[in-house]
């Protein structure tokens, strides 16, 4: 009986070998994270007008299941807001990662991830400072 079990067991794990590696490759989403302010914030010990640096890794992203369930990855943008994430083909969201309604706006974007191709896709986020 043991030897039956062991080569129905190998049987399956072939067939589940060749399918895996007939498995579509994976594409990549790209793009650009553009944090706006409607106006630049003055504190009260700064000089009026000051550049303030952006900090992107405040802002992590998420890429969401279709239905926007389940999360798929989760991310930052480098240093010049620029992101690249390899995901299998599919159907997918980009979103903020636990952004809250008067503090960070950004509208989901969805999109489709296509094998061996790349698929731009921007954020922007309204950091509601005014």
């Amino acid at each position: 009986m043991f030897p039956k079990q062991l080569i129905s067991a190998c049987a399956f794990l072939v067939v589940a070998g060749i399918a895996l590696s007939n498995a579509a490759p994976q594409g990549f989403v790209e793009g650009y994270l553009k944090i706006v302010s409607p106006k630049e914030v003055e504190l009260a010990d700064a000089i009026p007008g000051a550049f303030i640096a952006k900090n992107y890794s405040d802002y992590p992203l998420v890429i969401l299941s279709q239905d926007e369930k389940k999360e798929i990855a989760r991310f930052t943008a480098d240093a010049e807001g620029n992101y690249r994430v390899a995901l299998p083909p599919g159907n997918y969201v980009l979103d903020v990662q636990g952004h809250a309604p008067g503090h960070v706006r950004a509208k989901p974007q969805p999109f489709r991830v296509v094998s061996d191709q790349t698929v731009h896709v921007d954020m922007e986020i309204d950091t509601g400072i005014r």
